[in-house]
């Protein structure tokens, strides 16, 4: 089969369409035939060897978590599941042709391949991180980074649970931003002072790095109301690093809730084929999203 890999830690240009052996589900798994991957900061994070001192993975490896298809296989012990079934979940070297998925539920009626597969990571993260910094309703939560794909699902979850959100982004996303309910404004110069003249903030969101967290601690006063999910600096300022982790069946159930009672929708901001999986990488380390990225198999 056609799958995505990279032989050694580096840029966008290591990742490779090669030909592999076609994996197979163990005990407790499925495996699809792909028809989406979703692209993750996470997934280029990997690939740059961010993680290698604390997760060392052998190489060549494959790339991707997150994957939308049609079960092809299923392994020992899985019930409630077929062959022939479609399905959204994360699992390994998603960026292929065929991917074994570890968690999964059933496609919801009117989500497409596409949109499914942008899904599984995002939501679970922002669940997750929700729940950390310890935001409750009534309360303000600022997002920064709010337009991307965990911003997405952070905005519409908190408007879900009657919290107030100010999301900072880019300038040609702040009717985006503002459309998820939120209120908006820009990065940049004076951004502190920005949010300061929207209200007061009792928590904290980083999404995307870009070395604002001395400014979210300003605005919450308290190291334990920061999370951040994409700089890896945080410990030095004693805020909490929220990378990965989490349960995942668990996020995959209450995803299909909110979209079934049309609370959450992302968007694809844009489609990529895997051969364009470099190309992915680099428009996904660019920043500026609106939404998701994903390869079409």
């Amino acid at each position: 089969m056609k799958a995505v890999r990279f032989a050694e830690y580096g840029g966008p240009d290591v990742l490779e369409l090669v030909d592999v052996a076609e994996p197979h589900p163990g005990p407790g798994q499925i495996r699809i035939a792909v028809r989406a991957a979703g692209v993750n900061p996470h997934d280029w994070r990997v690939r740059e060897g961010q993680f290698q001192r604390i997760n060392p993975i052998p190489l060549p490896a494959g790339v991707g978590q997150d994957a939308s298809g049609v079960v092809d296989e299923v392994g020992i012990g899985v019930t409630g599941i077929a062959i022939g079934d479609s399905v959204l979940g994360r699992g390994s070297s998603t960026y292929a042709e065929f991917a074994v998925l570890s968690s999964w539920t059933r496609l919801p009626d009117g989500l497409s391949f596409a949109e499914a597969a942008g899904y599984p990571s995002v939501v679970e993260t922002a669940l997750r991180i929700i729940r950390l910094v310890g935001v409750r309703p009534g309360q303000t939560l600022l997002v920064s980074g709010a337009a991307g794909g965990v911003g997405s699902a952070v905005l519409q979850i908190a408007r879900d649970r009657g919290i107030a959100v100010i999301g900072t982004a880019g300038p040609a996303n702040q009717d985006y931003v503002r459309s998820l309910g939120a209120r908006a404004t820009t990065y940049g110069p004076g951004w502190v002072e920005r949010v300061r003249a929207l209200g007061q903030v009792d928590a904290a969101l980083d999404l995307n790095g870009a070395g604002v967290l001395r400014g979210l601690l300003d605005l919450t006063g308290d190291p334990d109301k920061v999370i951040t999910i994409a700089d890896l600096e945080a410990p030095m300022l004693g805020i909490r690093f929220a990378g990965v982790g989490g349960n995942m069946p668990a996020a995959l159930a209450e995803a299909v809730d909110l979209i079934t009672r049309e609370k959450l929708h992302i968007p694809v901001a844009q489609s990529y084929s895997l051969a364009e999986a470099a190309a992915a990488h680099a428009d996904s380390q660019a920043g500026h999203t609106r939404g998701r990225r994903v390869l079409l198999v």
